[in-house]
């Protein structure tokens, strides 16, 4: 099962650094926020992803091109021709495929772009700033029993996004906009999907989290993943001090891998 990850975004609440770099690529530690979210994945077996580029897109390209050579020990011999051997690698076992997606597509229109690769199966879905230390086997085989087209996790935080209202059964009913003051489920990305999702999705210009979830919604085809655990978005550099304090300290609650 293929894992797309939505890094095309400009990141304007974080501009402080989005300025500098496309937003997935700013660091927790010394790592990107891209390659934390990819290592929960690949935990659970899952090596495959589609990243949905935009914003400095050739920036992310560039990493992934870098990543071999700056997590391993190379020699560079110059007096043979430029030879280079290579002794020892920490890479991780991934296949990814970096799509340029568009600089002001939306979240749907990104989706929409990835078709061609995804082939006539279900895949993940996640965005390219949250970290989570859900447990992604038990999310799959929780999508796998209810037979419906889009499961997405929901978890409780007081912050601005989409809230969600779910039934005793974990059917999501609605889908809407945070008002002011509310503690509801809200949706913390880490989806599984099938491939009749792209029938809801138009043009560049649709936002996945609008029309798309809320027509799934209404037809009884959007379930939620209930998550008690960590969850945290990277919106501002107050949260993105946050996640860097507690990796700094080996509490980082989203490091599921050794």
């Amino acid at each position: 099962m293929k894992v797309v990850i939505l890094a095309g975004g400009k990141g304007t609440r974080i501009a402080e650094e989005s300025i500098i770099k496309p937003k997935p690529l700013i660091e927790i530690g010394d790592k990107p926020i891209l390659w934390h979210i990819m290592k929960e994945y690949s935990h659970f077996g899952f090596n495959e992803f589609i990243i949905c580029c935009g914003y400095k897109q050739h920036m992310v390209k560039e990493w992934f091109n870098n990543y071999y050579i700056t997590n391993s020990d190379i020699t560079f011999d110059f007096t043979k021709e430029n030879a280079i051997t290579v002794h020892k690698t920490n890479t991780d076992p991934w296949k990814v495929t970096c799509v340029d997606t568009g600089l002001d597509t939306m979240t749907g229109g990104r989706i929409l772009r990835i078709k061609p690769y995804i082939g006539d199966e279900p895949f993940l879905l996640t965005y390219g700033d949250g970290v989570c230390d859900v447990n992604i086997a038990d999310l799959v085989e929780f999508h796998k029993s209810h037979g419906k087209k889009a499961t997405l996790t929901a978890v409780i935080q007081k912050q601005e996004k989409g809230v969600l209202d779910i039934s005793e059964i974990g059917a999501v009913k609605s889908f809407r906009e945070k008002k002011d003051k509310d503690e509801s489920p809200i949706n913390a990305g880490f989806m599984v999907l099938e491939p009749s999702v792209f029938d809801y999705l138009k043009d560049d210009t649709t936002v996945f989290e609008q029309e798309p979830l809320e027509k799934l919604a209404a037809e009884g085809e959007l379930m939620s993943y209930r998550h008690e655990g960590f969850w945290q978005c990277m919106d501002s550099l107050r949260e993105k001090q946050m996640l860097e304090a507690m990796w700094a300290k080996g509490n980082a609650p989203w490091k599921t891998w050794n």
